[in-house]
């Protein structure tokens, strides 16, 4: 909670820089300052990839398994491969794979114990192909995926625990076996096998109790609280990551994204309202308003925009790809959130963030 609170206090005070002297601005196309704002993520003393240049200049599991991929296409492959080593070696000291490293270089989850976490470590692993770092960790990972399995799954329904929530990309949402903590499951499971690690949930087909529990025929509910409501991550995320590849079911969920405004002013809303009869949130989301509510968060929207290239939906791709090369051009940057009008997401206490490593997937779109 301490590592929390000193790691907040010193957003705020970012923040407050912000809304004093505004972010960096970089020249040249789009393209160019994407690829100056990925560059600069790069702490060449600490070697590894920070999240962003100013708020979060720090690292986290899920921002950097986001972006891998993007990152190895670019040429940042023995980058990415120097912030594994970053990560792990820290987190072993630790004892643990947490959400995030302080810029101290101190592990600690927010808000708590995510979903993602050793998901997106894996993940990152198996595409950068870090087989020596495999055989370096491997006792520490099998330890990790262990805990994972003990302490998020429920054997008994064969997909994640519904009697708590857990940190995930929507951190300050509290969900039951969400789509997006399920996803996030069978995606280790997939990629346990690929990497010949030891795979407690072998015998369990999550993708079919997903889709058994969570798919209504037209879009996946959030959770298993069943709200009659598309949310942006939910149906995103169950395609991203490979659990399912239906054309059809994916088409369905671009329908209802739509009809819930989840792309407008530009993609991806979280939510298309802002309250939601049945949404909990935690009480952090006190400091930070609608930050996670209705709010257009550009890396779930690159997700997105990843997807349709994937499901070859070049209409809606080169429309959005505009809108994004738009924002990058007026702003001089890449920013982190915008608000449901289409504005730098801010209020009292925070200033959204600019110089995100997410940029790199911007680059690898844009060259579909």
């Amino acid at each position: 909670m301490l590592t929390q609170i000193s790691e907040g206090l010193r957003i705020f005070r970012h923040s407050v820089y912000l809304k004093l002297f505004s972010h960096d601005k970089y020249l040249g196309s789009p393209q160019d300052i994407c690829k100056k704002v990925v560059d600069d993520c790069w702490n060449s003393r600490e070697k590894y990839f920070m999240t962003s240049t100013g708020n979060f200049a720090q690292f986290w599991s899920r921002d950097f398994g986001i972006c891998t991929e993007a990152l190895v296409k670019q040429g940042y492959k023995l980058e990415v491969a120097e912030t594994l080593e970053y990560a792990l070696a820290r987190f072993q000291k630790a004892g643990r794979i947490t959400t995030t490293i302080t810029p101290g270089g101190k592990p600690y989850d927010f808000p708590g114990f995510a979903s993602d976490s050793l998901p997106f470590m894996i993940r990152s692993l198996k595409i950068a192909g870090s087989k020596k770092l495999i055989k370096k960790y491997r006792s520490f990972l099998l330890d990790e995926i262990k805990r994972y399995f003990e302490i998020i799954f429920d054997p008994e329904t064969g997909m994640v625990r519904s009697d708590r929530s857990f940190s995930s990309m929507k951190d300050y949402s509290k969900r039951k076996s969400s789509a997006y903590d399920n996803s996030m499951a069978a995606m280790l499971s997939m990629d346990l096998d690929e990497l010949g690690l030891s795979n407690p949930f072998k015998g369990f087909d999550i993708r079919k109790r997903m889709k058994k529990e969570l798919w209504n025929g037209k879009f996946f509910y959030d959770d298993m609280n069943k709200i009659d409501n598309a949310y942006g991550d939910a149906n995103v995320f169950p395609f991203w990551t490979g659990v399912f590849k239906d054309k059809k079911m994916f088409e369905s969920c671009l329908k209802h994204i739509k009809k819930a405004d989840l792309d407008r002013p530009f993609p991806l809303k979280y939510s298309g309202k802002r309250k939601i009869k049945g949404q909990r949130m935690v009480w952090q989301e006190l400091v930070v308003g609608d930050y996670e509510r209705d709010s257009v968060w550009m890396n779930v929207g690159l997700c997105f925009l990843d997807c349709l290239a994937r499901f070859e939906k070049k209409k809606e791709l080169e429309r959005y790809v505009k809108q994004y090369s738009g924002l990058v051009e007026k702003h001089k940057n890449f920013l982190e959130v915008y608000d449901h009008k289409g504005r730098p997401f801010r209020n009292v206490f925070y200033r959204c963030d600019a110089g995100m490593l997410w940029a790199v997937n911007m680059i690898k779109i844009d060259r579909y």
